[in-house]
C-alpha cells in the first residue's frame, strides 16, 4: 500500500504490517483514504480529530446556507379591489422576509376563455411590488391555473439584516434663523400689576 505521513509527506509503498508499526510509533491511526486506487492509499492521522474537524466544517457550511422558501398566493380573475390589496400586502410581506412568492390565478368555467384577465392581474401585481422583488418566471397558463413566480431583490434582504440605516443628524447653526420674527429674539416685557 502507498503510505502518506501525518503532515502530508509521501512515505512510499510499504507493507500493511510496516504501516501499522509506523502508526503505533507515531501514536496515530492508519486510515485508508483511497481503497480503489492501485496500490491503495493510506494515511497516518488522528482519526478522532479528523472526524471532529469534518463535523465542524459541515456545521459551518450548513449555517451559511440560506433555505429558499416558496410561499404561494392564490387569486381569482374577478377579485375585489380590497381583496387584491390584502393579497398584495401578503406578497409584500413575503418578499420583505426574503421568500419567493408563487402567485396562482385560478380560472373556473367561462373564465378559462379569458386568460388575458389573469395575465393583466399578474402584470399589475408585478408592477405594484417591483421595488421589493422581480419576476423570476413570467406568467404562464398551466391547465386551469396561471402561475408567476416573484423573487426578492437580494440587496433589500441583505440591507435589512445589516440593521436600520440611520439618517445623518442636522448640525445646529450658530446663528439664529433669519426668518424668525424680531419679537421672538428680543425678551418680552413683563406684565405689570397696575
Amino acid at each position: 500500500m502507498r503510505l502518506v505521513g501525518a503532515k502530508g509527506e509521501q512515505i512510499g509503498i510499504v507493507s500493511i504490517n510496516e504501516a501499522l508499526r509506523l502508526a503505533q510509533e507515531a501514536d496515530l491511526d492508519l486510515v485508508e483514504v483511497a481503497p480503489t486506487a492501485r496500490p491503495p492509499v493510506c494515511k497516518l492521522m488522528d482519526y478522532g480529530k479528523f472526524k471532529y474537524e469534518s463535523a465542524v466544517k459541515a456545521r459551518e457550511s450548513r449555517k451559511n446556507q440560506t433555505q429558499t422558501i416558496v410561499k404561494e398566493i392564490k387569486l381569482r380573475p374577478k377579485i375585489d379591489p380590497h381583496d387584491y390589496g390584502t393579497k398584495k400586502g401578503h406578497v409584500e410581506r413575503f418578499l420583505k422576509a426574503g421568500d419567493k412568492v408563487k402567485v396562482t390565478i385560478m380560472f373556473r368555467g367561462r373564465e378559462q376563455s379569458r386568460p388575458e384577465l389573469g395575465f393583466r392581474l399578474l402584470q399589475k401585481l408585478a408592477d405594484d411590488v417591483q421595488e421589493l422583488g422581480f419576476v423570476e418566471s413570467q406568467a404562464k397558463q398551466d391547465g386551469r391555473n396561471m402561475i408567476m413566480v416573484l423573487g426578492p431583490h437580494r440587496k433589500k434582504v441583505e440591507g435589512n439584516k445589516a440593521g436600520p440605516q440611520q439618517a445623518p443628524k442636522p448640525v445646529p447653526s450658530p446663528r439664529p434663523p433669519a426668518s424668525a420674527p424680531a419679537a421672538a429674539q428680543a425678551p418680552a416685557p413683563e406684565p405689570s400689576d397696575a
